[in-house]
């Protein structure tokens, strides 16, 4: 009998680019992918973070480079783009947040929560998609969207509204781009530990409030997320497009 064989997660020969790659989640996708063998370029508007990531990368055996770049201003993401072989793997990650009630959010609230959560996050994965259709190059666009693309949640308006977004886009570029072999996907986690998040989960009592409806008890952690990052960048995810991963501890399995 000659039984399946389990498909590789492995990165080997490979090139990844993860935007909003200094800290957080953007690190951490880039550790994982280069801890699978990929070569990762870290992107972020901070020299100081995304060399110093890349330094750590190095220095545990991975293959990684630093690159300085505004994802906010699209003829800067296209020359980026435009310059480089095309990438197998883009994480789509940089994002923001400014949580307040409805009738405080201002329209700069607006245009710098959906400008770089929605807008950005479409014109780099146009640009990443584009270079890899020019090179017939076959891959995995993975966006970072959240359990509040699924929900709602109080005093969150724009990052809902940028993450359902998200899911959208995400389902509509898996449509076009699926005849080029490009599969895209979100993995929409729950509060997760960063520095974004940080000051939030500071409010004990919000803190209270989130882990409450987190079913398996506990804030989430990067860690928490690198194992799917690296799945669906992989081979295991080839069938896998269009969908979202949601890693959110049970928060909206009720």
């Amino acid at each position: 009998m000659q039984l399946p064989v389990t498909p590789s997660m492995r990165l080997d020969g490979r090139r990844a680019v993860v935007t909003g790659a200094g800290r957080g989640i953007g690190l951490a996708a880039a550790a994982a992918l280069a801890d699978a063998g990929a070569e990762v370029t870290l992107v972020a508007r901070s020299a100081t973070e995304i060399q110093a990531a890349a330094e750590a990368i190095r220095a545990r055996g991975g293959k990684a480079d630093a690159a300085v770049l505004d994802v906010s201003h699209v003829l800067r993401v296209d020359a980026f783009f435009a310059e480089r072989p095309a990438f197998h793997v883009l994480v789509n990650n940089a994002g923001t947040n400014r949580p307040k009630p409805v009738l405080d959010v201002s329209e700069a609230d607006y245009d710098a929560v959906l400008d770089l959560n929605l807008k950005s996050a479409f014109f780099v994965a146009q640009a990443c998609a584009r270079r890899m259709v020019a090179h017939h190059v076959k891959g995995s666009l993975i966006h970072i969207g959240s359990q509040m693309g699924h929900v709602g949640g109080p005093n969150r308006t724009l990052y809902c509204a940028s993450k359902w977004g998200l899911e959208g886009l995400n389902k509509a570029l898996a449509l076009d781009l699926a005849p080029q072999g490009i599969r895209s996907n979100t993995i929409a986690p729950t509060f997760i530990e960063t520095p974004l998040t940080q000051p939030m989960l500071a409010d004990t009592a919000f803190m209270a409030s989130v882990v409450a409806r987190i079913k398996l008890g506990r804030i989430g952690q990067v860690e928490d997320l690198m194992g799917a990052i690296v799945y669906l960048a992989s081979d295991a995810a080839s069938l896998v497009t269009g969908t979202s991963l949601v890693i959110d501890g049970g928060w909206t399995a009720e």
